[in-house]
């Protein structure tokens, strides 16, 4: 039984439009909310600390422990150096080392746009080299990011153009009755090709666990044994197999020691593991999550008795998969009908 032709090419209108309009909203995620933002007035002398949230060429964003953002213009007097130590200056570096993530102060006056213009910009130098690292990770995934809208203007224009293909089915069915019950299996063929490449685009930043596994350490150790690395070189064979994977590294301790030595072994175990995958199996570190220490944090067992504790000294990796990747496409399927 088909249904009234203007009720069939009325409803596949609908569902092309929700298309081109959800679409964008698939793929845009807010992940940060700013309380708000600071207007220095001019001339006002004023000190900030916070962590740099945007960078652009002449000005950057800071966000204190408030939430509040502040605009940084940099000049050439601008002095940006490390922190010194003992009876020692700190280091000079330039401009463009100042990084999304890097932790710093800034000392300045305030300009007539509401600005701070930064008389001293200061920073640790390990903080430069935590920033350094997620900007080596961050970039990556925003040429992800890029990737996939192009890949969404594409299903825009596809959609367009099959907009244009069922306005000529509309006018076929209106001159050739016989042709109605024709058109009316192409537009359900095309409705469920638009909201399968709809899902399957939805899925491309959403990854599903595949494998997952603990290595384990000897107490106050960050060295692989026989063992451990034959199952690491599982897992690498797995990923290497795989389309569209990352691997996730999270180090852990057991409550051996002090809550500082803990954190920072449980990220030398982390570091350990993604060393021996990328240096033995050449796993790509864009392919790496970024790997953390959560020290005595997240125990799988007890850490009153020993063999509690050494299942709390592991490194958990997790093969991820991409959602998106494993569907498979849509098929446009043509009818028979005369």
């Amino acid at each position: 039984m088909t249904i009234p032709k203007l009720r069939m090419f009325s409803s596949l209108g609908l569902v092309l439009g929700l298309l081109i309009f959800s679409a964008p909203l698939a793929l845009s995620q807010e992940t940060t909310a700013t309380v708000g933002s600071r207007t220095v007035v001019s001339g006002e002398k004023m000190k900030v600390k916070g962590v740099v949230t945007r960078r652009d060429s002449d000005t950057f964003t800071v966000r204190d422990n408030n939430g509040v953002d502040t605009v940084v213009r940099l000049e050439d007097r601008t002095s940006v150096k490390a922190k010194g130590g003992f009876l020692r200056s700190g280091a000079n570096y330039a401009q463009t080392q100042i990084l999304r993530g890097l932790n710093l102060e800034i000392e300045g006056r305030g300009n007539a746009t509401g600005e701070l213009v930064a008389d001293k910009v200061r920073f640790n130098e390990s903080d430069l080299r935590v920033a350094r690292a997620v900007e080596s990770r961050a970039a990556p995934l925003e040429d992800r990011a890029s990737t996939t809208e192009s890949k969404l203007s594409q299903v825009e224009q596809n959609a367009q153009r099959l907009s244009g293909q069922l306005d000529e089915l509309a006018a076929v069915a209106n001159t050739a009755k016989g042709g109605a019950r024709a058109a009316q299996e192409t537009a359900d063929s095309a409705v469920a090709g638009v909201t399968a490449t709809n899902d399957r685009i939805s899925a491309l930043d959403d990854y599903e666990p595949q494998t997952a596994m603990a290595v384990n350490f000897r107490s106050g150790s960050s060295l692989l044994s026989k063992d451990s690395k034959t199952q690491l070189d599982e897992m690498a064979t797995k990923a290497l197999n795989s389309k569209g994977y990352v691997i996730e590294v999270s180090g852990f301790a057991d409550t051996t020691g002090s809550v500082a030595r803990n954190r920072i072994l449980s990220q030398r175990r982390a570091d350990t593991v993604i060393r021996y995958l990328v240096e033995n199996h050449s796993i790509p570190l864009r392919r790496i999550v970024t790997p953390f220490g959560y020290g005595e944090s997240n125990p799988v067992a007890e850490n009153n008795s020993r063999d509690g504790r050494a299942q709390n000294r592991r490194v958990e990796v997790k093969l991820l998969v991409n959602k998106g990747l494993l569907q498979a496409a849509p098929a446009m399927t043509r009818s028979s009908g005369n």
